[in-house]
């Protein structure tokens, strides 16, 4: 059975505080895009095996994925197994969420396949166990997320967005970029001035993310992609989570081709550039 995961993008990012358990509270506004791993699941007499290939992704424990199976399995005394394979699309530590997603996938997927008939709660219950990001995955398409990131409000008003995601040919540590933030720096905006301008629909004025200036830091080349995409046409740019991809948002889905061709001749092969359209 095929299931997709799509990635997703943070268009709005702050960091509110950290957390005696050394997590961070966070108010983001998170969007899924049309931008998918592909994951196929058979079911097997015992056991949990992962295929990634064309990666060097783990297919142990390590993966979010062999987690979210062996979690739900537990949760639901099974004691049947699966057999998954993992077509990766979405770049791996790129701030676009791909395992989190995947792992998301694996619990909504298993929970049909095998007719564990929970509910969406009891999932993303199980998710949270797994990684901040899942929940939001089994939650919806869009949302606004507190807390970690697992208490979530549905979004109704969001128009259709067209991105154009620059992946550079950069690692970013999550860990390492809320380590290096400073908390002192991120007071600002609150949550009624960014709920009013996505009611209006005015996406582009509410772009922000707090841990943009750690990754700027690092890698300022970083800032230098998003002058590119506004340069070509971008109403908006902006890293999405702990980066380092890069997003411009467009008016249509004809000005982020046109961008996609002119800034891909601009840079090397070893940048990744995708069209994806909010879900």
């Amino acid at each position: 059975m095929h299931w997709i995961a799509p990635a997703k993008i943070n268009i709005f990012l702050r960091v509110l505080n950290k957390r005696a358990d050394g997590y961070h509270n966070i108010f983001s506004l998170m969007q899924k895009v049309a931008l998918c791993d592909e994951l196929i699941f058979s079911p097997r007499p015992k056991g949990i095996v992962l295929h990634c290939p064309g990666t060097n992704l783990p297919a142990n424990n390590e993966n979010l994925v062999v987690r979210a199976a062996r979690a739900i399995f537990d949760y639901c005394k099974y004691s049947g197994g699966v057999e998954i394979t993992l077509h990766k699309k979405i770049p791996v530590t790129a701030g676009l969420g791909g395992g989190s997603s995947d792992a998301a996938t694996t619990l909504m997927a298993l929970n049909k396949i095998c007719s564990f008939k929970l509910k969406k709660n009891e999932l993303i219950k199980i998710g949270a166990k797994i990684g901040a990001d899942v929940p939001f995955f089994i939650f919806g398409k869009s949302a606004l997320a507190s807390g970690i990131g697992d208490d979530l409000k549905h979004l109704r008003n969001l128009p259709p967005i067209n991105f154009l995601l620059i992946k550079p040919p950069l690692e970013l540590s999550t860990k390492m970029v809320y380590e290096n933030l400073n908390l002192r720096l991120t007071r600002g905006k609150n949550n009624y001035s960014i709920s009013r301008s996505l009611v209006l629909g005015d996406i582009v004025h509410v772009l922000h993310n707090d841990l943009e200036s750690v990754s700027l830091q690092i890698y300022p080349e970083l800032a230098d992609l998003k002058k590119m995409l506004l340069r070509h046409g971008a109403l908006g740019a902006l890293m999405s989570g702990s980066g380092p991809t890069v997003f411009g948002i467009f008016r249509n889905g004809k000005e982020a081709k046109q961008a996609l061709e002119v800034i891909e001749k601009e840079l090397s092969d070893q940048y990744l550039l995708f069209l994806a359209k909010s879900l």
